[in-house]
């Protein structure tokens, strides 16, 4: 039932304000895993796991949340979904070992994945359906926003108090969404507590999906296959998704509804949502830490680059839904954001390390608007054919494509630059000999200059080496950063046909995803 005036707005802004929270929990930590380890006495290694094992949990709810939101009813499962999120960040903020915020960070996950499609499904059956395109644009600006202004809270926030206030944070938030949800989200029936409950569908989804994200998340911090546990993950992934596959197919109740990828639309929105995934968390992953670790930005510079790009994002999304609404094809909406998107990425593959500030503002401009035409659209292509019950289970399936595509992306992404730093690298040395006058110019310049500094010839010649060198590793780290952006635009490129597999639609509704 359609909600009107100060109703449909307060619910509006909770369900937005309960989805951000998760969002941006996504990136929030990872600027924070050096404080996080230097405090809890742990090594990198282990500190990463306060990210993995936050992405592990959340792909695993995802495509089950449909299924929850019936067995429990959407508004409790919803409400439960809040306050386990709010009480796993205060855990988070208190830990006193690795271990404790680990455990606490994967409780935080598993709440975390029930708010995304749960909210989307409040917010459809909150809003007129002349009025659904406003709406799902706005919904749609936190997916969106979310992961990119993560980084630069999360290092504001470092910079300027304890780590564990990153987590502290959620915890008013929180409470508000929870109190908002109590008293204005209507309830829904529980259809499916007559049902008989899956079990072996949940422990084969929770095997198939936790191995593969767990091996896109650590695969190249361990060396991908030269690693045991990663060679059973890998095992274990693959066996799990067929035995998944068929035990849906053979069940008369499955946790996962597999009927709907009949739909032709929702099969091919599943790829072309992989495809921004990749580009989406792609092109964050890789932007913040070309900036702070080539250009020497803080991560509080780095946001401030970014915050134009939101802004042309945020402008832009509200005409997105209005254009949709009115019948602009969601297909020729979505070619110009992967067309916009390759401009993006093939202007910033041009990055020199004399890039300043001012040089981003149009390339991530364009980004902005791309992602904008992007995000409604695709998720329209996906779920607008479907229909009652199903929409629970497609949205659901189609953030965890999204987000498997992000992590897909990061995984590709961080072993092209390493392999392509070293190739570059070895490249670049070809050029480093006494027959090169280049070279004999830049070297017998920090002779000379380290000389003038007091350091004997020898000593002199030993820091021209050392200069050198580093001069080819952060050459070599260019080149292999400006390659990772023209695989992401080259990757939403020659997706394109993928749009044109959905059929024509007349009169779709606009409509939102999350994550």
């Amino acid at each position: 039932m359609a909600e009107t005036g100060f109703r449909k707005w307060i619910i509006t802004i909770t369900v937005i304000t309960a989805s951000l929270l998760e969002l941006i929990d996504t990136t929030i930590v990872n600027v924070s895993i050096p404080q996080i380890q230097g405090n809890l006495g742990a090594t990198l290694t282990d500190a990463a796991w306060v990210v993995t094992g936050y992405s592990v949990a959340n792909v695993i709810i995802l495509p089950m949340s449909g299924w929850l939101g019936s067995f429990f009813g959407r508004k409790s499962y919803f409400l439960a979904s809040i306050i386990l999120f709010t009480i796993a960040s205060f855990l988070c903020g208190n830990a006193h070992s690795l271990t404790e915020l680990i455990g606490f960070r994967v409780l935080q996950g598993f709440a975390g994945g029930g708010l995304l499609s749960t909210a989307q499904a409040i917010l459809l059956d909150t809003w007129p359906a002349d009025q659904v395109g406003t709406a799902t644009a706005l919904f749609g600006l936190g997916a969106v926003v979310g992961p990119t202004i993560g980084p630069t809270i999360g290092g504001y926030i470092t910079d300027h108090a304890a780590w564990r206030w990153i987590f502290y944070v959620n915890i008013p938030v929180g409470c508000l969404a929870a109190t908002f949800t109590y008293l204005f989200v209507r309830t829904t029936p529980r259809t499916g507590r007559d049902k008989p409950i899956d079990w072996w569908g949940i422990a084969l989804l929770a095997i198939a999906v936790g191995s593969l994200q767990t091996i896109l998340e650590k695969g190249e911090d361990e060396d991908w296959f030269s690693t045991n546990y990663i060679i059973v993950l890998t095992v274990t992934a693959v066996l799990g998704l067929l035995l998944f596959i068929w035990r849906e197919l053979s069940t008369d109740h499955p946790i996962v509804n597999f009927k709907i990828m009949r739909n032709r639309s929702f099969s091919a929105g599943m790829f072309t949502s992989f495809v921004l995934g990749v580009g989406l968390y792609g092109s964050t992953f890789v932007f913040p830490v070309f900036c702070q670790s080539l250009l020497g930005f803080t991560a509080q510079q780095t946001g401030e680059i970014l915050f134009p790009g939101g802004m042309f994002t945020v402008l832009t999304m509200p005409f997105i839904g209005i254009m949709l609404n009115k019948g602009v094809p969601a297909q020729f909406m979505a070619t110009a954001g992967m067309i916009l998107f390759f401009i993006f990425s093939s202007m910033l593959s041009h990055s020199t390390l004399a890039t300043g500030t001012g040089d981003f503002f149009w390339p991530l401009a364009i980004r902005g608007i791309g992602l904008a035409l992007l995000f409604v659209p695709l998720t329209t292509l996906a779920i607008g054919g479907l229909k009652g019950h199903e929409i629970g289970q497609g949205t659901g399936l189609n953030n965890m494509m999204r987000q498997l595509g992000g992590s897909f992306g990061i995984a590709g992404l961080t072993t092209l630059i390493h392999v392509r730093s070293a190739t570059h690298r070895n490249n670049l040395l070809s050029y480093v000999n006494i027959y090169n006058p280049y070279y004999t110019e830049r070297f017998n310049g920090y002779v000379h200059a380290f000389m003038a500094k007091g350091k004997s010839f020898l000593d002199a010649t030993n820091l021209a080496y050392r200069a050198i060198d580093g001069v080819v590793n952060q050459q070599s780290a260019l080149l292999s950063y400006n390659d990772a952006y023209w695989v992401v635009g080259i990757v939403m490129l020659i997706s394109i046909p993928l749009l044109y597999l959905a059929p024509f639609r007349k009169g779709q509704k606009a409509i939102a995803d999350a994550h």
